[in-house]
């Protein structure tokens, strides 16, 4: 039974210029999330799929394998994960390869965990979901939040606006970090999320999306913390 990690990690990142190899805590961002697919030891192969020379030889002095380049289609600003996806599996099927899982891994989840990788495929084998990925809990519930329109604020569900906090039910948001896959109900419905996927929870000091310059520093000061390098 084959599995194989995909990292999409194309070249051409706007908020963060060359974000996925700036160096994060002294190595390129994208090599923690090369390890630790590589330590888990859960794959056939760690691939990255990529448009960027650059990208590629830094994926690849890590230890994941770059076996083709990614399309400019695929490569562009409106392209989808899963678009990278369907482009990386139908390659390997052209090649003679085919893999009965899937994750995909994202190149600047340096908080990622082997154990979680491995919980979340354990649920995946063991269950009939198409998918699973790692949430996080909202800290505060949604159903008491605000809306600000010309400066005005005013709740987005009004009726909850005497409701305690702890009545109301939690609501979760996707960690960002990887989602894994069965490439045959991936390649039938073509989507990471569908009405049939499953779940586990991280807690927030595992979790930080990295959009912006503040994000990225804190992202560096929990992995600190993690890690007790602090």
């Amino acid at each position: 039974m084959k599995r194989l990690a995909i990292i999409p990690a194309r070249g051409g990142s706007k908020r963060i210029p060359r974000k996925n190899i700036k160096s994060f805590l002294g190595q390129p961002i994208i090599a923690y999330s090369i390890e630790t697919a590589l330590h888990s030891g859960l794959f056939s192969e760690v691939m990255v799929s990529t448009d960027d020379e650059e990208i590629a030889e830094v994926a690849k002095s890590y230890g994941a394998t770059v076996p083709f380049f990614r399309s400019n289609i695929a490569a562009n600003d409106f392209a989808t994960t899963a678009e990278v996806i369907t482009e990386v599996l139908e390659s390997y099927h052209k090649l003679g390869q085919q893999f009965s899982y899937g994750c995909c891994i994202y190149p600047t989840a340096p908080l990622l965990k082997k154990q979680y990788l491995k919980e979340a495929y354990s649920l995946l084998e063991a269950s009939n979901f198409d998918t699973v990925l790692p949430v996080l809990k909202y800290s505060y519930p949604i159903w008491r939040s605000l809306k600000i329109e010309s400066g005005k604020a005013s709740m987005n569900w009004p009726e909850h606006l005497n409701s305690r906090s702890q009545d109301l039910p939690p609501s979760y948001h996707d960690a960002g970090q990887f989602y894994w896959f069965k490439v045959a109900s991936y390649m039938s419905s073509r989507k990471l999320f569908t009405e049939n996927s499953g779940a586990i929870e991280l807690n927030e000091l595992e979790v930080q999306d990295i959009d912006n310059e503040t994000d990225w520093t804190l992202a560096e000061l929990k992995y600190k913390l993690i890690h007790n390098l602090v």
